[in-house]
């Protein structure tokens, strides 16, 4: 088992004011159906309300603490602000409790880890993150530990983002991002280690369709051990799988990405 570090976590306990509990569904829709299999268990977990559209403008706000968030990947820091306000946010690498960061509209703002901003005033080359797709919403994408975009020109009032996947996509000017890039950066090497550890995150086993009967998966059946038997693996219901492209050709985002991240 590989685990990450928690040097940098300053609180145990998250804000009682913006938390609630999450809800377990089992993976079953509101007819009690199965719509996702493998979910099911796991520990008790509280939804901590993360401030992804950052609109207390010119409102500088200290970091009081760093701390650990189970529903995501990254770290989360909590805000306050002059008015005794809190708030959580993403934890930017590099960001440490005692730091000041404000969300600004102002081209003066000055470029620092954890300042959120418009992209029209953010530096071409700037490695960026919590990125918004339209103006207001509060940012979508680029929100997973270690993930950062780079704004790599802008051409009147439309920015070309080369984001994490490799994808080169087009936002507006006008939308929001924050500065750097986000922090627990050592996610990605972590190996769970044991079965048990998955299921302490809700996810239940999953049997290969190899392993099954012709009556329960295409795959199943064969004398002793065999191949999946078909030309191209599915899935249990006969559906194309693994790398099969199921991207709508006349999806309305199209227009927005000039360079797919696998061409």
């Amino acid at each position: 088992m590989i685990s990450v570090d928690f040097a940098e976590i300053t609180k145990t306990k998250p804000e009682k004011s913006l938390i609630f509990p999450r809800k377990k569904t089992g993976g079953r829709n509101s007819y009690g159906r199965i719509t996702t299999r493998h979910i099911g268990g796991g520990h008790k977990q509280m939804i901590r309300t993360i401030d992804f559209k950052r609109n207390l403008f010119e409102q500088p706000a200290k970091v009081i603490a760093i701390e650990y968030d189970p529903n995501r990947s990254a770290r989360i820091a909590l805000l306050e602000y002059d008015n005794k306000l809190k708030k959580y946010i993403l934890a930017p690498d590099g960001l440490k409790v005692g730091d000041i960061v404000i969300s600004s509209n102002q081209k003066d703002t000055e470029i620092k880890t954890g300042n959120c901003m418009l992209l029209r005033h953010i530096p071409s080359g700037t490695l960026i993150h919590n990125i918004e797709l339209s103006k207001g919403q509060g940012g979508q994408i680029v929100r997973s530990a270690g993930s950062s975009a780079q704004i790599m020109a802008k051409e009147g009032d439309i920015a070309h983002l080369k984001l994490p996947s490799g994808e080169v996509r087009l936002v507006s000017l006008d939308c929001h991002a924050t500065i750097g890039q986000v922090g627990n950066i050592e996610h990605e090497a972590t190996n769970r280690g044991k079965a048990g550890r998955n299921r302490w995150r809700g996810i239940r086993p999953t049997v290969r369709g190899l392993a099954m009967n012709p009556v329960d998966h295409p795959h199943g059946g064969g004398e002793g051990k065999s191949g999946q038997g078909n030309p191209h693996p599915v899935t249990p219901w006969g559906k194309p799988t693994k790398g099969y492209r199921t991207r709508k050709p006349n999806r309305y985002s199209n227009k927005f990405i000039v360079k797919r991240r696998n061409p």
